[in-house]
């Protein structure tokens, strides 16, 4: 798998998923550290992309989202500010569940069988690196032997970025969301939560074993990519946004099922949307947005315009 495809599932990845069964271990993950001066010198101000598709009664404002972010990045102003107080309804991937729910969904999801450990399934090179990995973050090398590669590979792609102050509580979603709440606005999903982890839950097992593998190798250098894909995202680059997230030469299987074949699923969302009047803020990770396969490509198929707006 690319180092680019491995930037657009950080983007859009389910990586709050991973928190609470992380924090229900006996020995948990280590607490962030501070943020860094480089991010905490973000700029306020910012201006992502945003686009409209419209016709004679209805608007969809398409947003693309970044789900971890650090302090300190003003994104909701301007064009997007004015979109999202005129929508009526804010629809995003997944409603997040409660912490209760989605550690019991984890769980149902991403458990090996009782007679194979995640250490088990690596061949030796690879759990070596995966076990120095771990012991840089101070993390026991049984912490994720009950579960399947793909989970210790989205938990995993978090560390980095939460010692720098990424969260997801600064995340895209959680504010609109809570946005929402305080206006009673509808929020709705596209996706189930069950449904989003069904898809890694499915991915063969040596693609989920490619993908881990390439977490660790690519671990130390995560941050410095996210951080350029944020400042790409921040400044409303859509063209560098897409070259840092192209997906030529990756995994096809995974691009498949967790891009490209759920970006021809909200497209064709859109377009039965259009059909029902109203004004809906619909908001999906920036890696849906942008490169092949993006979801204004398969807009493009159905002959549904779309303007770019900011």
């Amino acid at each position: 798998m690319a180092m680019k495809t491995l930037l657009r599932l950080v983007a859009l990845s389910i990586a709050a998923f991973a928190q609470p069964v992380l924090a229900q271990d006996s020995a948990p993950a280590p607490a962030p550290a501070a943020p860094s001066q480089q991010v905490a010198a973000q700029p306020a101000k910012a201006a992502p992309a945003l686009w409209k598709v419209a016709d004679e009664d209805t608007t969809i404002y398409l947003f693309g989202t970044i789900h971890v972010l650090p302090e300190g990045i003003d994104w909701f102003n301007g064009n997007v500010a004015t979109a999202f107080a005129e929508s009526d309804t804010l629809v995003t991937e997944i409603v997040e569940a409660d912490d209760a729910t989605m550690q019991s969904l984890v769980i149902g999801k991403a458990m090996l069988p009782p007679d194979q450990s995640l250490r088990g399934l690596l061949p030796k090179a690879d759990r070596a690196a995966y076990e120095a990995v771990l012991g840089r973050y101070n993390i026991p090398p049984v912490v994720f032997d009950r579960f399947e590669p793909w989970y210790a590979a989205v938990a995993l792609s978090t560390l980095p970025l939460m010692k720098e102050g990424f969260a997801t509580e600064n995340g895209v979603e959680t504010r609109l969301d809570a946005r929402a709440r305080a206006r009673q606005m509808p929020h709705e999903g596209l996706e189930t939560p069950a449904y989003q982890l069904g898809l890694f839950d499915g991915l063969p097992m040596d693609v989920q074993k490619s993908y881990l593998s390439e977490v660790v190798e690519q671990l130390p250098v995560i941050k410095d990519k996210l951080t350029a894909m944020v400042e790409a995202w921040r400044t409303g680059n859509a063209a560098e946004l897409a070259s840092l997230m192209n997906i030529e030469q990756s995994n096809p299987v995974l691009v498949k099922t967790l891009l490209v074949d759920r970006n021809k699923n909200w497209a064709a969302w859109i377009g039965s949307r259009l059909a029902r009047p109203g004004t809906v803020f619909l908001a999906v990770g920036a890696g849906h947005l942008g490169g092949p396969g993006s979801v204004q490509d398969q807009l493009a198929v159905q002959n549904i315009a779309i303007e770019r707006l900011q």
